[in-house]
């Protein structure tokens, strides 16, 4: 190679690394924040911050909790007397009203006892007419003896008078009375006297009567009244033959079937009310700013689109773990703080175009995600 060649090669490369070392220099001189990355990655940071601002904004205004469920007052229809079904109502998950016949048990004692009372009660009226009839001839009977006494208490009086009168005389002059009168007039004192006694006794003796008659009336009226409570049970237990839904709500869980034997307290099917609720266990933390009356969203797990609507109806006063079988003992041991959860019951909002839960096929134990609205 000639030394032309060499010296024109040489100044080829010493003219690249000129302008590699330029390149390089001018691009370490520009300014960060002219540079695109630097601006991109501003508008990402400055998005994460405005999302997260109102993100919790807005969720410090709710209080959730996933550990929440339907709750209901489930009625179980047990029968009161044994005996066997002779109808069944088919309503197996339908809806009835408060009154609407479910069941049917045979009568066989029930009615008999029921002829029997009321046999009883007319028997027991029969014996008060018969006792009110005796007191009105006992009261008869007194009165004609006391007519009766009138002339023996009068001739004692008068008896009695004459007796004084003699003896007066007899006092004053007793030559005045001969001995004979005033034996006479002692002797007629005597007889009329014993006549009144006896007229007197007569009276009381009526008198006897009357009130042994109005006893038997009472007697008598006691009895009625036994009777009468002898019907009353006697219906009672007719009455329990016949089943009937206490309150409105849908037939669930039903156990028997017609020609089925039952026995006093076995349940036969149960009743979940229209009227239900939400039974929402939070945090003992999540109860700082929570009160009655505070508006609630309600999200079903069943129907996840449905936003149901609720208000705060009451908040337990204790944690669940105070109410349990065996509460715990903490002042024994290592002690471990857990968070407890208190339940707060929510009550569904209807009308007004929110969601009615009747109209879902909601009930008790399913799972829902209340938000209750505290801020």
């Amino acid at each position: 190679m000639s030394d032309d060649t060499q010296s024109q090669a040489a100044s080829d490369q010493h003219e690249a690394d000129g302008e590699t070392k330029g390149d390089a220099k001018a691009k370490d001189g520009t300014p960060i924040y002219r540079r695109p990355f630097f601006w991109v990655l501003i508008l990402v940071v400055a998005v994460a911050a405005i999302g997260g601002t109102l993100y919790y904004l807005h969720s410090r205004q709710f209080e959730s909790t996933d550990d929440a469920f339907v709750d209901a007052h489930i009625v179980r229809i047990a029968p009161e007397v044994a005996g066997t079904l002779i109808d069944v109502a088919d309503l197996d998950n339908r809806h009835v009203n408060a009154g609407q016949l479910l069941a049917v048990i045979k009568p066989t004692g029930p009615e008999a006892q029921l002829a029997e009372a009321r046999a009883g009660v007319d028997q027991a009226l029969a014996q008060q007419q018969q006792a009110l009839a005796q007191v009105s001839s006992a009261t008869a009977t007194r009165n004609q003896a006391a007519a009766e006494a009138q002339a023996p208490l009068a001739a004692a009086i008068k008896a009695a008078q004459d007796l004084a009168r003699y003896q007066n005389l007899a006092k004053i002059d007793r030559s005045a009375v001969a001995a004979t009168q005033l034996d006479q007039a002692r002797a007629n004192a005597a007889s009329t006297r014993a006549q009144a006694d006896a007229a007197r006794r007569q009276i009381a003796s009526a008198d006897a009567q009357i009130a042994v008659a109005r006893k038997a009336v009472d007697a008598a009226g006691a009895v009625i009244a036994a009777k009468r409570a002898q019907v009353a049970q006697a219906n009672v237990t007719l009455g329990n033959l016949r089943l009937v839904a206490p309150v409105s709500g849908q037939v669930v869980n039903r156990q028997v079937n017609k020609g089925s034997y039952v026995a006093p307290g076995s349940q036969l099917l149960a009743i979940v009310p229209d009227t239900m609720w939400i039974t929402a266990n939070f945090k003992e933390t999540q109860l700082k700013d929570m009160r009655i009356g505070q508006p609630v969203s309600i999200k079903v797990d069943a129907y996840p689109d449905v936003e149901f609507k609720g208000r705060v109806d009451s908040i337990q006063r204790g944690a669940g773990q105070a109410f349990a079988i065996l509460p715990p003992q903490n002042a024994t041991g290592n002690y471990v703080k857990v968070v407890q959860r208190v339940p707060v019951r929510i009550n569904f909002l209807v009308g007004n175009g929110n969601p009615d839960p009747r109209n879902y096929p909601i009930g008790p134990g399913m799972s829902v995600t209340p938000s209750v609205k505290v801020r």
